[in-house]
């Protein structure tokens, strides 16, 4: 085991359908760990079904953090995230036990291991709404080549379709007269970061992830997108936006055949998927990859565990 007083994170992530949940609470058990989540989707209360959240048996077996923890009309911003993983895993490191960062948000992960400097700025409702309807009358392309014009590094990092994001950007740039990523200095956390990371052969994780949407079909998700709707919950909202979400509220509100909704939720998730890889591809300061389809989970977990043990 690392000596005592030595500090860890262990990180555990990948792409979306790739059973990160199971095996990190088995690795939780074995290592005395505590799951502190890095999902930009399972912070929000009521939003269960289609988040994959764990199971309340799942939250049972073995302390989890970070979860549940905003309303579908609250923002989160990722400063506050940042800052509140930190207080989480200090209060992990002072129980004596492990702390695990379990997800695939790749900006929450990155975030919190690399020690992001993360500009205050609140948000601007007003010039978001104004690039928004930019970005919808000229098309991402065109807003992205603003930020392009502003902060070239930033724009480099963000894909033209994660419109939220691009405007995230945008946003700094503008109401700071900085570049975003200027101020976003990395500060390294004073703990050693341990990455392992789940991985498949693409057709077969996205065979997996379209099984996982008719599950949660099976498991009533239109009947929690219907009741957040019911609830006064704008389909408009950062949380609405989700896999399967604005597809199930496009078939409430409009009309859309279900199978349609259900077939664009299985499309979006693919898309979803490389954007994930994309990140992680380009924040690899080494991950130790696991392939799923070749290795036992359970040869997986015992990897792990004794990669952790021997440490140094």
């Amino acid at each position: 085991m690392p000596l005592a007083g030595e500090k860890s994170l262990l990180v555990i992530l990948g792409p979306t359908s790739s059973g990160k949940t199971d095996l990190a609470i088995q690795i939780a058990r074995r290592l005395n760990g505590e799951i502190i989540g890095a999902d930009s989707r399972q912070v929000y209360r009521q939003m269960d079904i289609g988040t994959a959240k764990p199971t309340p048996e799942q939250f049972a077996t073995v302390p989890h953090h970070l979860f549940d923890i905003v309303d579908p009309d609250e923002r989160l911003a990722l400063a506050t995230y940042q800052r509140t993983a930190y207080e989480v895993i200090d209060a992990v490191h002072q129980r004596g036990r492990l702390p695990m960062l379990v997800g695939g948000t790749g900006q929450y992960i990155t975030a919190v291991a690399e020690g992001w400097s993360i500009p205050e700025v609140p948000p601007d409702d007003t010039l978001r709404a104004e690039l928004e309807t930019f970005a919808a009358e000229h098309g991402s392309p065109a807003l992205h080549e603003r930020l392009a014009q502003l902060d070239p590094t930033a724009a480099a990092q963000i894909d033209h379709r994660n419109v939220r994001r691009v405007i995230r950007a945008l946003e700094v740039c503008i109401l700071t007269g900085q570049q975003m990523s200027e101020l976003q200095r990395k500060r390294p956390p004073p703990f050693r970061v341990i990455t392992h990371g789940l991985t498949l052969e693409r057709d077969l994780l996205y065979a997996r992830a379209d099984t996982r949407v008719d599950q949660m079909m099976q498991a009533r998700f239109l009947d929690e997108v219907r009741a957040l709707l019911d609830r006064g919950y704008d389909r408009k909202l950062p949380s609405m936006s989700g896999l399967g979400y604005a597809q199930l509220a496009a078939h409430i509100l409009d009309g859309a055949p279900l199978e349609t909704a259900v077939t664009e939720t299985k499309h979006a998730t693919h898309d979803f998927i490389r954007r994930q890889y994309t990140w992680f591809r380009g924040h690899d300061s080494g991950i130790l990859w696991h392939n799923i389809g070749q290795i036992d989970p359970a040869h997986i977990v015992d990897a792990v565990t004794r990669h952790y043990q021997e440490l140094p």
